[in-house]
């Protein structure tokens, strides 16, 4: 399911149709509401011109900062304080024996839905569930918005464990400073990701 939220996710270049054709294939595969979610995305965007597909993702992800796809932006707002959170990211990549991307910030959604998926599964959900109140802020923007992104995000937070009231109040709070102040650099410009991910490893590794 990750994988397939990863590729709905990323910026609908050329490589889209195809995509979405992997994502068809994936949905076979699984059980549940998230086929059905995935599946509104996938058919939203095969409805939509590529141009207006790029442009409304851009209109959503870069454009609107309630809908920004960077999961430390929610937990640590200041660019400073952010460098810190995302290094927790990129560990987590190396230590599972990856590299983060090169073009892309290790904490934007759909890396670490790709990490999730198809490195390490377990240190993909702990980087997940720890920032569970983030996907819920986005999801709920998403949702605002009548955005067709709306529908994954739901099938990501579906798979996590629900965010504790002190967590929900905390990210609420820092929500409404960061809305208010303005996203950080970063926040700006989202590019689509290559995560470099090494040969399996055998078991005696």
């Amino acid at each position: 399911m990750w994988q397939s939220a990863s590729l709905l996710l990323a910026y609908p270049d050329d490589g889209l149709a195809e995509r979405l054709d992997t994502v068809d294939a994936l949905r076979a595969h699984l059980t549940g509401p998230a086929a059905a979610l995935l599946g509104q995305t996938v058919a939203a965007l095969r409805a939509m011109p590529a141009m207006a597909a790029a442009t409304r993702y851009v209109e959503t992800f870069d454009m609107r900062r309630r809908s920004t796809m960077y999961l430390t932006y929610w937990t640590a707002g200041d660019t400073r304080n952010r460098g810190r959170e995302m290094l927790a990211f990129a560990t987590a990549y190396r230590d599972a024996g990856a590299e983060p991307p090169r073009d892309e910030a290790p904490d934007h959604l759909p890396v670490v839905l790709e990490f999730a998926a198809t490195v390490d599964p377990a240190a993909g959900r702990r980087l997940l569930s720890k920032h569970r109140v983030p996907i819920d802020v986005l999801r709920a923007a998403l949702a605002d918005a009548q955005s067709p992104y709306e529908h994954t995000v739901a099938a990501v937070c579906a798979t996590l464990p629900v965010a504790s009231d002190q967590e929900a109040r905390r990210a609420k709070r820092q929500a409404g400073h960061l809305l208010e102040a303005g996203p950080p650099a970063e926040a700006v410009g989202l590019q689509p990701f290559t995560l470099t991910v090494p040969p399996k490893r055998s078991e005696a590794g």
